[in-house]
């Protein structure tokens, strides 16, 4: 039997690595903008005084390719030796069955380089490699002196968090989909948003308006339609059949192919049967009882397979409290987020401003912002017999609520009170004296009932979380 060779190799190595030979990285990635995130990201790689791996995570076709690439010619524009840093794609047939060091060794012996030599090592969709933590920690652990760069699409949340071999020698970073934010500067159109003021109630927060919200709004829909990837902005084809491209290159990719594969999973219709059904329910409360009778799976193998979702970045679990923002001892209700709106109109057709999908589109854009807050986790929804509220922030530690926000695609709430009666009577429990609700177009400010109500058009306040998380992240 014929076996690759280890000149097969070396010569995929300088095909993938054209920096070795040319001058940068490629009009294919030189091209793409940079995404917000590649600057935090960048501070990480060119770290060498920790001797840690970055991990960039993130769902499919959200550039993390793109960014390591981007990286790459960071690090020679910083003035380090093109033929010290190496790139290989794990999902590359000619890497399959090679161990992470001996693709390691071969570098060194192709340019002769020595244990203390100054190397970045680039290992792009990791989580093909079966226990891949435990060979990265091991080269981390083996070439202090080396910088290990790693990408991961699929099980590298639960994998990361875990308290196996990576624990001390891994710092994950995740990307999420395009923000609101980055999409508008994709388009070259983030010129028609003006920064209006300070957030009063929230120190260097700053509040955006649009110059016309009737423009931005319509840009906002094609954001949901298929701006969360940048291949799909760039590309009118994908725009006009984006369904074809986000199911069949991303989502198919993942449920068909991915999770299969790293769990083992063999009832592959009935996974794509419940991500179809939570899709469809994306910002919406739902119970393992009622997925369990329109999915057809068993609670016990749903529990799993919603797992499995979270940790391939497909989905995101929020967790409901009650109208004091105490959590439920025994919750069985909670709601279910897509981490990218596109892909719902992929699976379900494109939305337009009248379509019913859109006040639950709208808040899963808008909760999507926060993806790579660290104050994910302490996002919750309320609901009690009485009323609900959309998005509310729990300081965990005195387990009451900061802020509060009603998300709405409609102007009426704000001379029809009514519709938030719920907001007002949980901010008035709460102590909280100052809320927010958004709204298709108005920007208005009133006192109800002793709260300060601030109304605020969904797209302005997509695009003002997406600028600010970022900023005030990092």
């Amino acid at each position: 039997m014929l076996e690759i060779s280890k000149q097969e190799i070396i010569n995929r190595l300088y095909l993938d690595n054209s920096w070795w030979s040319e001058e940068g990285i490629g009009k294919r990635y030189s091209d793409m903008p940079r995404r917000f995130y590649y600057e935090p990201f960048f501070a990480l790689v060119k770290t060498t005084q920790i001797n840690r791996a970055v991990v960039l995570m993130g769902p499919r076709r959200v550039g993390k390719t793109v960014m390591v690439h981007h990286a790459i010619s960071g690090l020679i524009e910083n003035k380090i030796d093109a033929k010290r840093i190496m790139y290989i794609s794990l999902e590359t047939p000619i890497f399959t069955g090679l161990s992470l060091e001996k693709i390691v060794n071969i570098f060194q012996e192709e340019f002769s380089y020595s244990k203390e030599s100054e190397l970045y090592i680039v290992f792009d969709e990791i989580q093909y490699l079966p226990n891949w933590e435990v060979h990265l920690k091991s080269l981390v652990d083996s070439f202090p002196a080396y910088k290990f760069i790693a990408t991961g699409s699929a099980a590298a949340a639960l994998r990361l968090k875990s308290k196996e071999s990576g624990a001390g020698r891994f710092t994950d970073f995740l990307l999420p989909p395009l923000t609101f934010a980055e999409y508008l500067m994709f388009i070259k159109k983030e010129s028609m948003m003006s920064n209006i003021k300070e957030d009063p109630d929230d120190e260097g927060y700053i509040l955006f308006r649009a110059d016309d919200i009737s423009i931005l709004n319509q840009e906002f829909i094609n954001y949901l339609n298929y701006g969360g990837y940048p291949e799909a902005v760039f590309s009118t084809e994908i725009q006009e059949n984006s369904g074809r491209f986000i199911k069949s290159d991303i989502i198919d990719k993942v449920l068909l192919r991915d999770l299969p594969s790293l769990y083992g999973i063999s009832d592959i219709q009935e996974l794509n049967t419940l991500f179809t059904t939570i899709a469809y329910n994306t910002g919406n409360e739902v119970s393992l009882e009622e997925l369990s009778q329109s999915s057809g799976v068993t609670k016990n193998t749903l529990k799993r397979y919603i797992e499995y979702l979270e940790a391939a970045f497909l989905i995101k679990i929020v967790q409901r409290v009650d109208d004091t923002a105490r959590t439920f001892k025994r919750a069985t209700k909670f709601k279910v987020y897509l981490t990218n709106p596109s892909m719902r109109a992929a699976l379900f057709g494109p939305v337009d401003a009248n379509s019913p999908a859109m006040g639950a589109l709208t808040e899963t854009a808008i909760f999507s912002q926060w993806f790579h807050d660290q104050g994910l986790d302490r996002l919750h929804y309320a609901r009690w017999r009485q009323g609900e509220v959309d998005i509310v922030w729990v300081n965990k530690e005195l387990q009451k609520p900061k802020w509060c926000v009603e998300v709405k695609w409609s102007d009426l709430p704000v001379n029809d009170h009514r519709k938030i009666k719920g907001l007002i009577s949980f901010s008035k429990k709460n102590n909280l004296q100052d809320v927010l609700v958004t709204t298709k177009t108005l920007y208005k400010e009133k006192n109800i009932d002793g709260i300060n109500v601030r109304f605020f058009p969904s797209a302005e306040y997509t695009y003002t979380l997406g600028k600010n998380i970022l900023g005030l992240r990092f």
